[in-house]
């Protein structure tokens, strides 16, 4: 007897998701980015003149993380996984909100503000359950420690791991994007020609490429929703009442 493998859908989250939590986006008009420039606080350049502005900026965005708290489509996607969906999160957001709310497998593209890493090895990370990094906190290997956070100019390190996961989905789920930052956004490509994708977003028509279904709702209800009708039938589809086509 052939054991029946379990449905797989892929989530890629972007900003949008995390907003619903109290995050805001860098292409927010107000709040933190609104005093900070990109290119001072978010890119290498920047680290390179002024590293202890770019530490104050992101102790400020950690801080704004550990007060906030999962929203209704990150429980909704945690609970699918609990009722024996393989759930993979692909998300553009550096904060743990998907961690919190009780999914296991997050992929970060943009890496983790809740870690710090190495300024000479990528590879040494090192969590921060509290507290922030200051200009004299060094690595293992004598080395300044910066966010492990993925700045404007640097690549994507785990974007082909993200490739690898989108290929295997039944379905693909994007969540809170607006499928305008690359390389990212072009992970749709290696979504495999008989699954379907949903984009849910309250700008969902305008967003969602040819042949994507848009489910034009904020992720905190349009997500619960969709997790529902799967539930109940067991299996990842597109319930026609719900979605229009894109």
């Amino acid at each position: 007897m052939v054991e029946q493998r379990a449905p797989h859908l892929v989530v890629f989250t972007g900003a949008g998701i995390s907003a619903e939590s109290g995050i805001q986006t860098f292409r927010a008009s107000d709040g933190l980015w609104a005093d900070h420039p990109v290119e001072e606080v978010a890119t290498p350049e920047g680290w390179r003149r002024d590293p202890e502005r770019v530490l104050r900026f992101y102790d400020q965005r950690r801080d704004q993380v550990r007060r906030a708290r999962p929203n209704a489509a990150h429980k909704a996607l945690a609970s699918l996984e609990k009722q024996g969906f393989a759930v993979s999160i692909i998300t553009q957001n550096i904060d743990d909100l998907h961690e919190r709310a009780g999914s296991r497998r997050v992929l970060h593209l943009h890496g983790e503000i809740l870690k710090a890493r190495s300024t000479v090895d990528a590879r040494m990370h090192y969590p921060l359950p509290r507290g922030g990094i200051r200009l004299g906190d060094l690595c293992d290997k004598g080395s300044q420690l910066r966010p492990d956070v993925v700045w404007f100019g640097e690549g994507v390190p785990h974007f082909a791991d993200a490739c690898e996961t989108v290929a295997r989905a039944d379905l693909l789920l994007v969540v809170g994007t607006s499928l305008a930052v690359m390389p990212a956004a072009a992970l749709l490509e290696h979504t495999p020609l008989d699954a379907p994708c949903v984009l849910v977003d309250p700008e969902a028509s305008a967003l969602a490429p040819p042949g994507t279904a848009g489910l034009e709702q904020p992720a905190g209800k349009g997500v619960p929703a969709l997790v529902r009708h799967w539930k109940r039938e067991r299996r990842l589809w597109l319930p026609e009442a719900l979605l229009g086509e894109a």
